[in-house]
């Protein structure tokens, strides 16, 4: 099945086919959506205009039987931030949109106001159908309606209320194959969504074929499997990830003193133990529930769980670190069955759980609530949920929440929240935040690995020393990875196991009939990050906006009292390449 690229027009309703053009055949994932969002979006557009698109892609290898291969990238010029923005889910989605010869999907143009609609796509094409029963309702609750006629082989993206009243920290839902929510969660693409009136789109592979075609299946094959025994082989994506999932951080950040405690005050929660992904397992375990689980087909670090509670009646699912950590050592809260109870809301009316419990912390720095007042976070997702003023404030995100509340101390770079690790005490995660392209954002160069785990190397995480050059060649090979479909775990192989990369490389030769090499790679990583900063850059974006807020080089951290210590000079350094 030839690859195309759907473009809908919610200005007049119309869909349209085209070939793939050149220039755009050997991209994918992420470096899709940010080459057409660059080339397609006027940098200086309102987000929420217009003039803005909201571009979806699945990687290079979604759609084949690579191991983890299943991630769907969702591109558009932020709401949150004003940057380019790219967002990376698991789910269904990718996979099928492969295997109906999706090349990218393309949502332009602004509907007839006070109208909702949905898309339905199949292998017959897209159809636009005004969707009226489902507006206002939670996520859960599209789920639910769809899947009493939905075939076997379906998958969902949709916008829960947030993201029809256009919040800036509103996410896009997408199925899992279970039928639980992953999110495409950081840059308020979910307001973006609500702009075009898209309340939900389907997808039914029915009649599509049940992989893409591969140029040479058997060399894919052995790729594959060699890739494949490079993941389940390394202590991290065959072991830790599967047995405690993402929340095995928990402990392991808070001894290195980089868990960010109320508000950043510490790196250390004096009650990690109860949040901890080893805390959580053994919960999960005694309920009945899930402690290995894949978002996606074809996972094998299954790292994912299912979250039930004491009755072993379902509440969450993806139940992850960085949620986890921002609902728990930040705004003072150890009670997991309270901290699930508020990720399923924030799954359901679909706002990002990093900026919506970081938001939350500032409420409580503000003195709306005390720090530690479980209820009364449950009470302010509510105002969320209804959209009451004080709820409108909440769902906009921490930089705006700032400034209403009028506070000094907002952990945000580009208007996104820092996420779990405190710069202070691992400082190539700080460089991270500073460059990239869509503000703070943990998963653009994951220095964790090297700062903390010790994969690839190890760069004592509270010395400037090669912190800069660690940031720069991890968030090179995460754009690249992140245009592959590939999750962004399999880095922890591909850094320490020799075979790895090459089998990637090889993977995508056998797909497409290339000869590409490692090196052709890592031009394409370096090819999206000056893609996205030049776009940033023609949006008004300077050397003064990579910058982490004051208080962090003023106030220490405990417990080692570290302090954010690059000057101006050596964090542009970054761009040098």
């Amino acid at each position: 099945m030839a690859e195309k690229i759907y473009r809908v027009n919610m200005g007049d309703l119309s869909v349209r086919v085209e070939d793939v053009p050149a220039a755009l055949q050997g991209l994918g994932g992420r470096a899709l959506t940010s080459t057409i969002v660059a080339s397609e979006v006027p940098p200086t557009c309102h987000p929420l205009g217009k003039y803005n698109k909201l571009v979806f892609a699945p990687g290079l290898l979604s759609g084949t039987r690579a191991a983890n291969s299943g991630r769907l990238s969702a591109g558009a010029k932020s709401p949150l931030t004003g940057t380019i923005k790219e967002s990376n889910v698991g789910g269904t989605a990718a996979q099928l949109l492969a295997r109906l010869g999706i090349k990218a999907l393309i949502l332009e143009g602004l509907p007839t106001p006070c109208q909702f609609y949905a898309l339905k796509i199949n292998a017959a094409g897209i159809e636009i159908i005004p969707e009226n029963d489902l507006v206002g309702a939670g996520n859960f609750a599209v789920v639910a309606a769809l899947e009493k006629t939905a075939p076997k082989d379906w998958g969902l993206l949709s916008i829960g209320q947030t993201g029809e009243r256009c919040q800036l920290a509103a996410n896009i839902s997408v199925k899992d194959p279970d039928g639980k929510l992953r999110s495409l969660g950081r840059g308020g693409l979910g307001a973006v969504m609500g702009t075009k009136g898209v309340k939900y789109i389907s997808i039914d592979a029915t009649d599509a074929p049940k992989s893409v075609a591969l140029a040479d299946e058997d060399k894919f094959k052995a790729a594959a499997k060699t890739f494949t025994k490079a993941l389940l082989d390394h202590p991290v994506c065959g072991s830790a990830l599967g047995a405690y999932g993402t929340n095995v951080l928990v402990n392991i950040v808070n001894e290195a003193g980089g868990l960010p405690t109320r508000n950043f005050r510490s790196g250390q929660f004096d009650r990690h133990e109860m949040i901890s992904g080893e805390k959580m397992a053994e919960m999960i375990a005694a309920r009945g529930g899930k402690n290995r689980h894949g978002c996606h087909a074809g996972c094998v670090m299954q790292c994912s769980q299912v979250f039930v509670d004491k009755d072993g009646k379902y509440v969450t699912s993806g139940f992850e670190y960085e949620s986890i950590w921002a609902m728990g050592a930040h705004c003072g809260l150890d009670d997991l069955d309270l901290l699930a109870e508020a990720d399923s809301i924030m799954d359901d009316i679909g706002v990002d759980s990093i900026e919506t419990a970081v938001t939350i912390g500032l409420a409580m720095e503000a003195g709306v609530i005390e720090f530690g007042d479980g209820p009364g976070f449950l009470n302010l997702l509510q105002e969320i949920k209804k959209g009451s003023p004080q709820g409108r404030i909440l769902g906009s995100g921490a930089a705006v929440t700032g400034k209403i509340y009028g506070l000094a101390r907002v952990p945000v770079v580009k208007d996104q929240a820092i996420p779990a690790y405190d710069p202070r005490s691992v400082k190539g995660i700080g460089i991270t935040y500073c460059t990239s392209t869509m503000g703070a954002d943990h998963t653009a160069g994951y220095t964790v690995a090297t700062n903390i785990l010790k994969s690839g190397g190890f760069v004592d995480p509270l010395l400037k020393d090669g912190q800069v050059e660690l940031s720069r060649n991890l968030q090179i090979a995460t754009a690249a990875v992140d245009s592959t479909g590939l999750c962004i775990f399999v880095a922890f192989a591909l850094l320490d196991d020799a075979t790895a990369l090459p089998a990637v490389v090889e993977m995508l030769n056998a797909r497409y009939g290339l000869a590409l090499t490692a090196d052709d790679v890592t031009a394409l990583g370096i090819s999206v990050l000056k893609t996205e900063h030049a776009f940033n850059q023609a949006a008004g974006f300077t050397k003064a906006h990579d910058r982490l807020p004051e208080f962090f080089s003023d106030e220490p951290v405990p417990p080692h009292n570290a302090i954010w210590d690059f000057s101006d000079a050596e964090i542009d350094e970054f761009w040098n390449f």
